[in-house]
């Protein structure tokens, strides 16, 4: 087994504590205090509000914030610098937060950070400053067709509670409970749109507070976020739809338990309910009445918008429906009686990476999101690149100034019933120059919402009616809904009638730029520096620090004229195309950077199709303002004649301006139009977990749990992560159906001593004609040997003043992890007590973050204990209470320590430690 060497504490996170008897447990840890450097070794500690906690399986790293952290749908992280510990569990008081150190090693000492969507919540967020160069976007030219116009129809609403269901992992049952919104008088079956809200507060009082609960304690009500959506759905009922937006509290009540977040079981949720639409739909008299006012529901045309976490769900309801997954995993299990025509994702979590490759997507990626604020949603465009047929068109909507709760006006203050806020914070002395309430740029809740609906129906518009007339605002055509009011909202796409494609992520060279990794932490091959004041939706992270096959072409200039050239591994053919479309990333709040276009056949002929301009988005450090902008190169009948289209070899870039940087994304032969989209038959992926006992001798090969189903083959990149070696390695594999595929032993070696839990983490995403669905899971070897018992000796436990005192801990036998100790200061019960001004400030200061004044005993020091650590591979360890000399006459004074439980209090008959100091001689 592995050894992972100690780690060193600090006072306020106070640190576990083991012994002999079972009665000795740990401390919550103390927020707001100095570190503690270990008096074992010289390392130094814990960064505040950080502690250990437990032994074995019940071993945590906990941290806790010094104010509550706000229930969102970015899940929050613990890294060991740029190194993924894990996904910790939060505590009831919004403060606390719990990882699992199954098989964690954290080694000497740890830069340990709290991240959520890339944004660091440990620290204070960066002073943006004011930017005098913010730059605005032009205003683009109106669209023909404004969807955000209402339609015809008036709307009538109702609700209906139906009794909950049971999900596979969750304890509590969820419940089925909606509000309906459908055209009134409507002739026909009508397209169904089902709502699907993301991860806020479960329930409310009428006193203000809040809670992340599930079931509502007694006194508190369910927050209604499905109701959050009324004015989308009266807007698409008023244009005939049958509009249906369901909760899902029951879910973000428990998803924290959940290793993919919550995705397939609010995949389940939304069949649950169609399937519950299709039968209403075939028997209309089964159905509550709020359906029965509604007309029927056409389910062989839905769309589904989902909102955050709700946005990954219904991607993944969206795949579940087309590629049915593992019967263990799903809480439907019955026919598929539905047809998804189109998925809107608003502000979407995307954890694994996994969009569905055949059904059309729009994803709205609000500039001011301050939850999922690395826009991490722009992997449902990129991620589909060459997975699939490519006929889908996924589109990415980015709304200048939009934040991620405004969409929902049960998330939105003055409009919500339950507690709200906007959850891009800023306060006056912390303004940002783009996202704060009353820049240029920022939006109102009105204008945030009625442009979330104008682009939700024109989703609806071009997926499910089918009109063409709309993919401009979509599609990257720089066209603007006029409804959308004052936003800005700018778009590119992938998919469609796009053709050949210069992909970095393909076999190709660069020269004159480089090809750069979109995750990456090494500075020389990273697209982005680490350093880089903002971030780019198109490199946000994913379950490693490193992802091979993850690319963009890097380009550098200081003079104009220095051609970058990308060829790709054949040549491409551009034939039939009307323009070459290229998706550009600028540094935010620069304009007019300039390139030409050129191309070279195979025969060395070279023509320049033309000139493009790209201006940065509005953007600071707290934004993910570097995103491609979509530009287009018209190809005429004279590009034919010049060059051979169809035989394409190369793709240069031409600076224009003086000097600069730019990232391609990829380059497309483009032709306008919305293709019919079939969905291809394609081998699925799920990763299993397996949980195994250590055992006392020998070695033993497990396999990871792999499940391939589905039709046809494809690959996958498969990544595992090795506790031992603390390495993340990878491989392309051929995936088959019913075929041996995918096979990832491990090797656990048995021995009868105390031990660290060690977790092999698998994880797989889709690459080409293959989709994955549980995309994470792994092998969790548990520890099986006991703690070995502890005992504690006096080594000097009566000194004269400025000597310290000291014991040493003792074990009954070698172990493999730390085994820890905490000790809770007793008042002394005779005689005077050691005072504040006894012992060494710097001691007391790392011990308990308290200062020496005034003066007072240390059992009435708030934090204070003594915590003490035995390495693994040693048996004993001394610990140590500096005290100074004062040279006042004054009787000898005692402390007492005794072991203390996880909330730090003293156990009754555990041992206590006592020792005196007396006046220097």
């Amino acid at each position: 087994m592995i050894r992972a060497r100690r780690i060193c504490a600090i006072a306020a996170a106070v640190l576990a504590v083991v012994g002999a008897s079972p009665g000795w447990a740990q401390a919550q840890p103390t927020p707001g205090v100095e570190q503690l450097a270990d008096p074992g070794s010289g390392n130094s500690g814990l960064p505040p509000g950080w502690s250990i906690t437990g032994e074995g399986s019940a071993r945590r790293l906990v941290w806790r914030s010094g104010e509550r952290v706000p229930m969102g749908d970015a899940r929050v992280e613990f890294y060991a610098g740029d190194r993924l510990l894990g996904r910790p569990a939060p505590a009831k008081d919004g403060r606390t937060f719990r990882l699992g150190l199954d098989g964690v090693r954290l080694d000497s000492v740890p830069d340990l950070q709290v991240r959520a969507a890339g944004r660091r919540l440990d620290t204070p967020e960066p002073d943006s400053g004011a930017r005098a160069s913010v730059t605005v976007p032009r205003r683009l030219p109106a669209n023909p067709v404004d969807p955000g116009e209402p339609g015809a129809y008036r709307t009538v609403t109702g609700e209906y509670d139906l009794a909950p269901v049971r999900l596979p992992g969750f304890a509590e049952p969820v419940e089925m409970r909606a509000v309906v919104v459908a055209p009134k008088g409507a002739d026909g079956r009508r397209p169904l749109a089902l709502f699907l809200h993301g991860r806020h507060v479960t329930c409310y009082t009428p006193q203000g507070e809040s809670s992340g609960d599930w079931p509502c304690a007694a006194g508190a009500k369910p927050v209604p976020s499905h109701r959050g959506y009324l004015r989308d759905q009266r807007l698409l009922a008023s244009q005939g739809y049958v509009t249906v937006s369901v909760s899902a509290n029951g879910i973000n009540g428990q998803d924290w338990r959940a290793e993919d977040g919550g995705a397939q079981a609010r995949s389940s949720l939304v069949r649950q309910h169609l399937a519950r639409w299709a039968g209403w739909s075939a028997h209309p008299g089964t159905a509550p009445a709020a359906v029965r006012k509604a007309p029927r529901a056409d389910l062989s045309r839905v769309l589904l918008v989902g909102h955050s976490r709700g946005g990954e769900g219904v991607n993944r309801a969206a795949l579940d429906s087309l590629y049915p997954p593992p019967a263990d995993q799903d809480g439907y299990r019955g026919p598929v009686r539905w047809r998804i025509r189109g998925n809107v994702l608003i502000g979407p979590t995307v954890f694994g990476q996994n969009p569905v490759p055949d059904v059309p997507s729009m994803t709205i990626l609000p500039g001011c999101d301050g939850d999922v604020s690395d826009l991490q949603g722009e992997v449902y465009v990129d991620g589909t690149r060459g997975v699939s047929r490519g006929a889908a068109l996924h589109s990415a909507v980015y709304m200048v100034g939009a934040n991620h709760n405004f969409f929902n006006s049960e998330w939105t203050p003055g409009q919500a019933q339950a507690p709200a806020e906007d959850d891009f914070w800023t306060d006056e002395e912390q303004r940002d120059p783009v996202c704060s309430p009353g820049t240029r740029t920022r939006l109102t809740a009105d204008q945030q919402h009625k442009a979330g609906a104008t682009y939700i129906a024109a989703a609806a518009r071009l997926f499910v009616a089918g009109d063409d007339r709309v993919r401009p605002l979509l599609d990257g055509s720089g066209r603007r809904a006029p409804s959308a009011g004052p936003a800005h909202v700018l778009t590119h796409a992938v998919g469609a009638r796009r053709g050949a494609g210069f992909l970095p992520d393909g076999k190709v060279t660069v020269s004159g730029g480089r090809l750069c990794s979109a995750v990456d932490p090494d500075a020389a091959t990273a697209c982005l520096a680490s350093e880089t004041a903002g971030v780019s939706p198109h490199f946000a992270r994913w379950e490693t620090d490193r992802e091979p096959g993850r690319r963009a072409v890097a380009l550098r200039w200081s003079a104009a004229g220095s051609a970058a050239r990308i060829r790709p591994g054949r040549p491409l053919s551009l034939a039939g195309a009307e323009a070459l479309a290229l998706r550009v990333i600028v540094p935010p709040n620069t304009t007019g950077t300039k390139w030409d276009v050129s191309v070279t056949d195979t025969a060395g002929r070279h023509r320049t199709l033309g000139r493009v301009t790209v201006d940065g988005l509005p953007g600071t450090d707290r934004t993910a303002s570097y995103w491609a902008r979509e530009v287009r190169v018209p190809i005429g009948a004279d590009d034919a004649a010049a060059v051979d289209l169809k035989h394409v070899e190369s793709l240069e870039l031409t600076p224009r301006t003086r000097s600069g940087r730019a990232w391609l994304m990829d380059a497309w032969a483009w032709r306008p139009g919305t293709p019919e989209v079939r969905e291809a038959p394609l081998p699925r992926v799920d990763i299993g977990r397996l949980t195994v006992e250590e055992g006392d001798s020998g070695v033993r090969t497990y396999r990871v749990p792999v499940r391939v189903s589905g039709q046809g083959s494809g690959q996958i990149r498969l990544f595992v992560a090795d506790p031992v070696t603390e390495q993340v390695t990878d491989r392309l594999v051929t995936v088959r159906p019913g075929a041996h595929d995918i096979d990832v032993p491990v090797k656990v070696e048995g021995n009868r001593r105390y031990g660290y839990d060690l977790g092999y983490d698998v994880f797989a995403k889709a690459v080409r004609t293959s989709v994955v669905g549980a995309h994470r899971g792994g092998l969790t070897v548990r520890n099986d040997d006991p703690v070995p018992a502890i005992s504690m000796t006096p080594v000097a436990d009566r000194v004269a003043e400025g000597q310290p005192l000291t014991w040493k801990l003792s074990l009954s036998e070698v172990a493999d992890a730390d085994v820890n100790g905490l000790f809770a200061v007793l008042p002394v019960a005779a005689g005077r007590e050691l005072s504040t001004k006894d012992v060494d400030p710097q001691w007391l200061m790392e011990n308990s973050g308290a200062s020496p004044a005034p003066e007072r005993p240390l059992s009435e020091v708030d934090g204070l204990y003594l915590w003490v650590s035995v390495p693994p591979g040693r048996t004993s360890v001394e610990v140590s209470v500096p005290t100074v000399r004062d040279g006042v006459a004054e009787p000898a004074e005692s402390v007492r320590f005794q072991a203390a439980d996880e909330e730090g209090s003293p156990q009754p008959g555990a041992p206590v430690l006592t020792g005196t100091v007396v006046d220097a001689p």
